[in-house]
């Protein structure tokens, strides 16, 4: 740290940054001032930027795919531990598993499942078809940055990634660029309804006014449209956008059991005269964020079942 004494009038760009280069080294210099009683003080830092070694760039690289790759890794992870069913030792459900062990819910695991689906599909795709190692350079860093793409087909997936690198400069995406990227092709290339009878999802309501107060409900697919789906839940059927909707990503048997819990529900709220009190036990049945009933809300429900003479079998 060097300092120099000036007793003259204040130069207006202090506290510029600029660079000085030299035959064998690059130099940064950083200015800034403090005010005395006496006087004015400034204070510049020199900072090195000394070049890298060739070995030095490949664990540089190296390290920088690392950083990129963890949620990666995560995704991979979480799908092995679900697929293989490795909580059960612990834990009922692989939801409980992740929020006891991981402290997040069912859905931030979902997103790393399906973020590291696309960032395998990127990668695979790439290599298949570039023919430097330049190609590869810029890869998705994070789960949110990929999160839009995993609504398209795997070479789609590439096509946006590569259109959202150039629209950004050349240098990784915001999660923002690659969502309009997104949005422009799935408008012009009709996208196949993924949803599937019999599917668990989420509405979201977006600004669709008929969805308003819907944010929290699960729902049953029970009919899939070109463009929407036809959806039942707690209240009542929807039609409902694809984007309005999202995959809870249950297992088959998951899925089963709610379709049965949300028939049950359904009986009850078709009855003539059903007190408040029973609708406030369905709204939060119909809420609920699992793919099953604890032991104090299958006996409510049963308790209503009984009270108003309603069965548990029918067809949905």
């Amino acid at each position: 740290m060097t300092q120099t004494q000036n007793q003259g009038k204040l130069d207006p760009r202090q506290n510029a940054q600029f660079s000085l280069e030299t035959n064998n080294s690059h130099f940064q210099e950083i200015a800034f001032s403090e005010k005395h009683s006496g006087g004015n003080t400034f204070a510049v830092e020199v900072v090195e930027l000394g070049e890298l070694k060739e070995e030095e760039l490949r664990l540089r690289l190296h390290l920088e795919r690392k950083v990129e790759r963890s949620f990666y890794e995560a995704g991979k992870a979480l799908m092995e531990l679900r697929d293989k069913r490795l909580y059960r030792s612990t834990h009922k459900t692989f939801e409980e598993y992740c929020r006891d062990r991981f402290s997040h819910s069912r859905q931030k695991s979902n997103y790393l499942i399906a973020a590291a689906d696309v960032f395998e599909n990127l990668t695979t795709i790439r290599c298949q078809n570039s023919s430097s190692e330049d190609d590869l350079q810029i890869l998705p860093s994070s789960e949110y940055q990929i999160r839009p793409l995993t609504k398209l087909e795997p070479e789609q997936q590439l096509q946006a990634w590569q259109i959202s690198v150039e629209e950004a400069g050349g240098v990784a995406p915001a999660a923002r660029i690659v969502k309009d990227v997104v949005q422009r092709i799935m408008e012009r290339t009709k996208v196949p309804n993924p949803y599937r009878v019999g599917e668990v999802c989420q509405i979201l309501p977006k600004d669709y006014p008929d969805l308003r107060g819907k944010g929290k409900c699960w729902c049953i697919v029970s009919q899939v449209n070109d463009l929407s789906c036809t959806v039942t839940a707690w209240d009542g059927d929807y039609i409902v956008k694809m984007d309005c909707l999202k995959s809870l990503d249950y297992s088959d048997a998951d899925c089963e059991q709610m379709k049965e819990v949300c028939l049950r529900i359904t009986k009850l709220r078709n009855l003539n005269n059903v007190e408040d009190a029973t609708y406030a036990v369905l709204k939060h049945l119909g809420e609920i964020k699992r793919p099953y009933l604890t032991s104090v809300e299958e006996k409510l429900l049963s308790l209503l079942e009984s009270e108003y003479g309603v069965g548990k079998k029918g067809i949905l």
